[in-house]
């Protein structure tokens, strides 16, 4: 993932590895749901190794929501950094929840998420300083 991509977690980490302020849109109440990308990965493969039967789409994902300023606390108890935080309003388009309903992959055998959010962002973050000093180099 590129340091630079503008996805949420890389826009939570990356500021804070430059000492700037960490963005919120809103009232920092909005949710996402995160997937790991071996999670997202095997949720892809396994509807290919169904029964002939599934037809239709397979929404993957992880159900489990978390509100921004708990990603926010999260990588600063991670990262060990001060908090520095830009509020800004909510851009027009922006949903205040994102929620998947995984059902479908949830009812396939040996659909489970492995990885939950704090080991993810424990590989995550160090990926991103790694990046971020190879750029700067």
């Amino acid at each position: 993932m590129n340091p630079n991509d503008c996805r949420v977690v890389s826009n939570f980490i990356v500021p804070d590895q430059k000492d700037e302020p960490i963005t919120l849109y809103g009232d920092d109440l909005q949710t996402r749901s995160f997937c790991d990308v071996d999670d997202l990965i095997k949720g892809m493969l396994r509807p290919m190794d169904s029964p002939k039967d599934l037809v239709g789409s397979v929404n993957i994902g992880n159900p489990s929501e978390v509100a921004m300023i708990d990603l926010d606390e999260r990588v600063l108890r991670l990262t060990y950094s001060r908090p520095m935080l830009s509020l800004l309003p909510p851009p027009n388009d922006g949903p205040c929840r994102r929620h998947p309903d995984i059902t479908v992959a949830r009812d396939q055998p040996g659909r489970a998420l492995l990885v939950v959010l704090g080991d993810g962002l424990r590989e995550t973050i160090p990926y991103f300083r790694k990046a971020m000093t190879t750029r700067l180099s």
